[in-house]
Order: C-alpha cells, then sequence, then structure tokens
C-alpha cells in the first residue's frame, strides 16, 4: 500500500527547505541565493539587494541562540571529555582553550544559524512570508 501523503503532489508555489536553509547558512536571500541576507552581524536586512524579497518577516528571536547553544555543547562536551581523560592538562590552560574554543564557535555559528531560522520562515511561508512567490 502506498502513502497518499508521499504520492501527493506539492501544493503550487511550494518552496523548497534544504536549498533555503543553505543558503540562509551562507547568509545569502533565501529566496535568490544571491543578495546579502545580513546588514550586519546579526541585522537581517528589511529586502534583498539583489531580488527585492522582503526579509523584515523573519521572527527568529532566542531560536539561533539556542540552536547555537545547542551545538557548541554537543560538540564541545565530548572533545572536553576526550582532552581531559587522553592528555591531562592543566585544568587552567584547559579553561582557556575550551573558553576560546566555545567562544569562537559561537561567534561563527550564531549568524548562520540565525541565516537558517530566516531560510526555513522563508519555505514555510511563515510570519507574512505567505504572500505572492
Amino acid at each position: 500500500m502506498t502513502d497518499p501523503l508521499k504520492n501527493s503532489p506539492a501544493p503550487a508555489g511550494d518552496r523548497e527547505m534544504k536549498p533555503a536553509m543553505w543558503r540562509g547558512f551562507r547568509r545569502r536571500c533565501p529566496n535568490c541565493g544571491e543578495g546579502d541576507l545580513m546588514e550586519s552581524y546579526l541585522k537581517v536586512r528589511d529586502h534583498c539587494p539583489v531580488c527585492g524579497q522582503a526579509l523584515h518577516h523573519h521572527r527568529a528571536d532566542d531560536g539561533p541562540a539556542y540552536l547555537t547553544i545547542l551545538v557548541v555543547g554537543h560538540l564541545m562536551a565530548p572533545l572536553l571529555h576526550i582532552a581531559f581523560v587522553r592528555f591531562r592538562p592543566d585544568p587552567l590552560i584547559m579553561a582557556t582553550i575550551f573558553a576560546v574554543g566555545c567562544v569562537g564557535l559561537s561567534l561563527y555559528l550564531l549568524p548562520r544559524l540565525k541565516g537558517v531560522v530566516v531560510g526555513i520562515q522563508w519555505a514555510r511561508r511563515m510570519h507574512g512570508f505567505g504572500g505572492a512567490a
């Protein structure tokens, strides 16, 4: 028996999720992939400078920060354990290295994960992105 949901055609004007998320991660417009998504470090532009897509509808709020904490924590915690068990470094050296690593990774991921959240909202037509395709 076939699953009726998998065999049904996509709704008219449905937007692809993965390309929109990838464009957001690259900090590009989720619509065209050409224009810059960010005006500054975390400020999303009101409109794409290339295709004119309105981007002011986004409601990323605290989602990117929570995702950043989740990803950094899940990457750094096992590394912390492995470094402690295998190398037994001085606690001050280990704290310094992992503090710099956590801050650096967080600063790298935060705007990219914000772009991913904006891309998801655009692809799912959330928060005002549901206008004309």
